[in-house]
């Protein structure tokens, strides 16, 4: 099977409002281990590539003991050999954590194993706290380097296009696999964001544009209304496009559904109180005792978890892409077990009818 040629727009299967997508976290559950998540990664990679979603996104995390993806680019291989047709990417490397050569020779390798088919999504936050930060960047100001964004993206960019300037620094340096070697496909660079600095400099440079919707849903709006106001036709794009990340959990009862969500709440908020850990059980979670301020956090972060029987979630997620006008949809779907969630994608995929390629 053929990659899709166009590294951007995604065809519509079944009865889908937009093209639909993964991002994955590999989580890792009480009880189970980094091997097990990782095993879920390749299934539902499987999984969504014979049922039409079009790309598949692991993300960026460290030291945080309930995900298994401080290293994109190492799953993303992984990935690349299970699959054949799916695009891979990261959801997203985020650039001030390294050196742009190192992801450019990293995502030229990509490239290389699996070409036509990689996505390089970017992003300027650390993907984690401030002291991993500043050990991941090797310095005191973990803010620094995400100043220093879009001089690392023009960088980053050079070295994946091998067209430095004569004269300049870096003219006689070549990040391999790449077009020295006469390898002229490149990874398809995106930007990533929470907020409106990458939904700016997105729509400047006329690049594709992935929203967090999935822990920013307060922001979703602004900041696609930000990138399509600042929108510059590029050789990338003639108009802007526009990916959010949502967080949807389809099971084939709705209480059960609830359950399974209320574990990742549980984990975001001891994550957001400085006690990271493991992806709770539902049972742990069920027992846990919120105090008022925890249970107007976990009300607030599940306002914007779609869940429930399948239709509920395809009703949620129909109404979602109407009211962004995103033009794709890109699906996390977080809970205790991997079993779990590789049933999520199937019966989403059930909802809309999604044909099996």
């Amino acid at each position: 099977m053929e990659p899709t040629p166009d590294p951007i727009h995604a065809p519509t299967h079944g009865t889908a409002p937009t093209p639909l997508s993964v991002l994955d976290l590999a989580t890792v559950g009480v009880g189970s281990t980094p091997t097990a998540s990782l095993r879920t990664s390749v299934d539902i990679a499987r999984l969504a590539e014979a049922r039409g979603f079009h790309r598949y996104w692991v993300a960026e995390h460290h030291s945080m003991p309930g995900v298994a993806s401080s290293s994109p680019a190492v799953i993303l291989a992984h990935l690349a050999a299970h699959t054949d047709r799916i695009r891979l990417g990261s959801g997203g490397v985020m650039l001030p954590n390294h050196a742009p050569l190192v992801i450019a020779e990293q995502f030229g390798t990509l490239e290389a194993m699996a070409p036509g088919r990689v996505d390089l999504g970017l992003g300027r936050a650390p993907g984690t706290d401030g002291a991993t930060a500043a050990a991941l960047r090797r310095g005191d100001n973990p803010h620094e380097g995400a100043d220093e964004f879009p001089r690392q993206l023009a960088e980053l960019t050079r070295f994946l296009e091998d067209d430095f300037p004569d004269g300049h620094p870096y003219a006689r340096i070549h990040a391999v696999p790449g077009p020295v070697q006469g390898h002229r496909n490149t990874p398809q660079i995106w930007l990533l964001g929470s907020s409106g600095f990458s939904a700016r400099l997105a729509g400047t440079l006329g690049l594709p544009f992935a929203f967090a919707h999935h822990f920013s849903a307060q922001n979703t709006i602004p900041a696609l209304d930000l990138y399509r106001e600042s929108f510059r036709p590029s050789a990338v794009l003639d108009a802007p496009y526009a990916v959010i990340g949502v967080s949807a959990l389809a099971t084939d009862e709705e209480s059960e559904a609830r359950r399974q969500v209320l574990t990742g709440a549980l984990n975001m908020l001891r994550l957001r109180t400085g006690r990271p850990g493991l992806i709770p059980t539902p049972e742990e979670a069920a027992a846990y005792s919120f105090s008022s301020v925890e249970r107007e956090f976990v009300d607030s972060w599940l306002s914007n978890v779609i869940h429930g029987t399948p239709d509920a979630v395809r009703t949620g997620l129909d109404d979602l892409a109407k009211r962004t006008g995103a033009d794709e949809l890109m699906l996390t779907a977080n809970a205790h077990g991997g079993d779990i969630r590789v049933r999520s994608y199937e019966l989403i995929a059930d909802a809309y009818g999604l044909p099996t390629l």
